[in-house]
């Protein structure tokens, strides 16, 4: 299981519990994962590795990166309720 840079200095914190997969961050959002891959490139999600070679999507960064992008949400909301 991965941890912070917090390990280093003794306070083990795992990180794994606050990362999402790939796709559970598609649903999240409801995008596709070709687009979670796309926001990664162009650096707009962190991820990060596991030991097993898997990229988790940091949920911080699905957080900011869904305050910067408010027509993403409301757009989401209107079209799920009709």
């Amino acid at each position: 299981m991965p941890f912070s840079s917090a390990e280093e200095s003794g306070n083990f914190e795992p990180r794994l519990g606050r990362s999402v997969s790939i796709d559970h961050a598609a649903q999240l959002l409801g995008v596709s994962r070709r687009t979670i891959y796309n926001r990664i490139k162009e650096g707009r999600l962190a991820t990060l590795r596991t030991r097993t070679g898997s990229q988790r999507v940091l949920l911080e960064s699905l957080q900011q990166f869904v305050l910067h992008q408010p027509a993403l949400v409301s757009q989401r909301a209107l079209c799920s309720r009709v």
